[in-house]
Order: structure tokens, then C-alpha cells, then sequence
């Protein structure tokens, strides 16, 4: 038996693996976007904005 199959299968479940955690980052960002968009709504400044006199 050749040993394509198990090489084969490990490049394909390697492949889900990084499908997954790419979705799982855009997917996150996208959550993490929402978040700042509503906390500047509401009013709260990041800390990375100089102080305004």
C-alpha cells in the first residue's frame, strides 16, 4: 500500500485546520470591529488618542 493516502489526508485535514482558524480570525475581527464602533458611540475614547486641551 503507498503512503499517498495517509500524506494526502494529512495535507487535506492540515488544510480544514487553517480554513477554520482564517474564518475564525475574520469572523473575530469583524465581532472586534462591531464592539469598538459601539464603544465609540457611546462615548469611551481609545487610549491610543492624545488628550485634546
Amino acid at each position: 500500500m503507498s503512503h499517498a493516502f495517509y500524506i494526502y489526508s494529512a495535507y487535506g485535514v492540515t488544510g480544514l485546520v487553517f480554513a477554520g482558524l482564517i474564518l475564525w480570525l475574520v469572523a473575530d475581527g469583524a465581532a472586534r470591529r462591531k464592539e469598538l464602533a459601539a464603544l465609540e458611540k457611546a462615548g469611551a475614547l481609545r487610549r491610543s488618542r492624545k488628550a485634546r486641551s
